[in-house]
C-alpha cells in the first residue's frame, strides 16, 4: 500500500503558489506589496534573496526562491514572528484547495449551464443519458442510475437543478459535507471491503482493508505514536457490539476511507513542514524553505498542466 507521503506526489498538491498577478494582488491585499511599485513585488522578492541563494545561473531557481519569498510573510501572519507553524501553512493550504475547488464548480457551471439559469439540471450535465436510461435505474459504476443518485444526493432542495454549493459537492463529493453524500461513499467504498455481500464488515474484512488505509493516515499523524490496533478501533467503531461494522458505524473513518483535497491538503501541510523543517522544531524559516525549495514546487511543475480528479467522476 502507498504510504500517504507518496499520495501526496501524486495527487498534484502543491504549496499553491498562484501566478504572479495574483500573488501580487494578494499581497496589495495584505499590505505587503503594490502594482504600482517601479519594480513590482517580484523584483522586490529576489532583491531579498539571502546571498547563498542569489548566485545561481539558473533563472528557474531564482524565480521559485522570489516566489517563496513573497510568499513567506503571506503565510506567516497567525503570528507574524519569522516562522511558519502547522496551523499557518494548514491554512494557507486549505483557502488555495478551496480556490481550486470553487474555480474549477465555476468553470463546470458556466460550461454546461444551457440556458444561463444558474443552476445545471441533470441532462445539462449529463446529456447523454435518455429518459429512457434513467428509467431503467441501472446502478453499475457509471451508468444512469448510478450518476442519478449522486446528482439526488447532492440536490439538497430538491428542485431538481444544482446550484453552485451543491455542484461543488457533486463534483468534489469527498469534500462534501452533505450527509447523504458521504453515506453513499462509505457505501460504495463497503460494497469494495464486503465480500461475503451481507452489507457489514466482519473483523477480518475491516482488518484486510479498511484499517490498513485508516492505519497510514494514523501513522503520518502521530508520527508513530499510539497507533490503536485493529482489534482496539474495532471495538471503538462497533457501538452495538454485535461484531460488524454497518455503515453509519464507520462514518468517524470517512475522512480516511475517502480523502478528498481538503482532507489532503491538511496531511500535505504536515508533510512540508517534516521535509524542510531541519532544526525539528516544529516551525519552518524562510531559509528552511528556501534550502529545500524543491519540497514546495516539484508537484507543481510536475503537474501544472492538470487538476487531479476523483475516481467516481473520471468518466466525464
Amino acid at each position: 500500500m502507498a504510504s500517504v507521503d507518496n499520495r501526496f506526489r501524486h495527487r498534484g498538491y502543491c504549496i499553491g503558489i498562484p501566478p504572479d498577478p495574483e500573488l501580487e494582488r494578494i499581497a496589495e491585499e495584505r499590505e505587503l506589496g503594490s502594482r504600482g511599485n517601479a519594480i513590482g513585488v517580484e523584483q522586490t522578492a529576489k532583491a531579498k534573496i539571502p546571498e547563498a541563494y542569489r548566485d545561481s545561473n539558473d533563472e528557474g531557481r531564482l524565480n521559485i526562491s522570489s516566489r517563496l519569498v513573497v510568499l513567506f510573510p503571506l503565510v506567516d501572519h497567525s503570528p507574524t514572528d519569522g516562522l511558519i507553524n502547522y496551523e499557518e501553512m494548514s491554512n494557507w493550504i486549505t483557502e488555495q484547495t478551496v480556490n481550486k475547488l470553487n474555480n474549477r464548480t465555476g468553470r463546470e457551471l458556466a460550461f454546461y449551464d444551457k440556458n444561463g439559469d444558474g443552476a445545471i439540471s441533470f441532462h445539462e450535465y449529463l446529456p447523454q443519458f435518455t429518459e429512457e436510461d434513467i428509467a431503467r435505474n441501472e446502478t453499475g459504476h457509471g451508468q444512469a442510475g448510478w450518476w442519478k443518485q449522486q446528482f439526488t444526493n447532492a440536490d439538497v432542495d430538491p428542485n431538481g437543478l444544482l446550484s453552485f454549493d451543491e455542484l461543488k459537492d457533486f463534483l468534489h463529493p469527498q469534500d462534501s459535507s452533505n450527509y447523504r453524500i458521504q453515506n453513499w461513499l462509505l457505501s460504495e467504498k463497503m460494497k469494495r471491503m464486503d465480500y461475503d455481500r451481507d452489507g457489514k464488515l466482519s473483523f477480518d474484512e475491516f482488518l484486510h482493508h479498511a484499517y490498513d488505509i485508516y492505519k497510514s493516515y494514523i501513522e503520518f499523524e502521530t508520527q508513530g505514536d499510539d497507533v490503536p490496533t485493529a482489534e482496539e478501533k474495532f471495538d471503538e467503531l462497533d457501538l452495538d457490539e454485535d461484531e460488524v461494522l454497518t455503515v453509519e458505524e464507520l462514518r468517524p473513518l470517512f475522512q480516511y476511507l475517502n480523502p478528498g483535497e481538503l482532507s489532503h491538503a491538511q496531511h500535505y501541510a504536515a508533510h512540508l513542514i517534516n521535509e524542510a523543517d531541519d532544526n525539528k522544531d516544529g516551525f519552518l524559516t524562510l531559509e528552511e524553505m528556501l534550502k529545500h525549495e524543491y519540497v514546495f514546487y516539484t508537484t507543481l511543475y510536475e503537474n501544472q498542466n492538470g487538476d487531479y480528479e476523483d475516481d467516481f467522476h473520471d468518466e466525464l
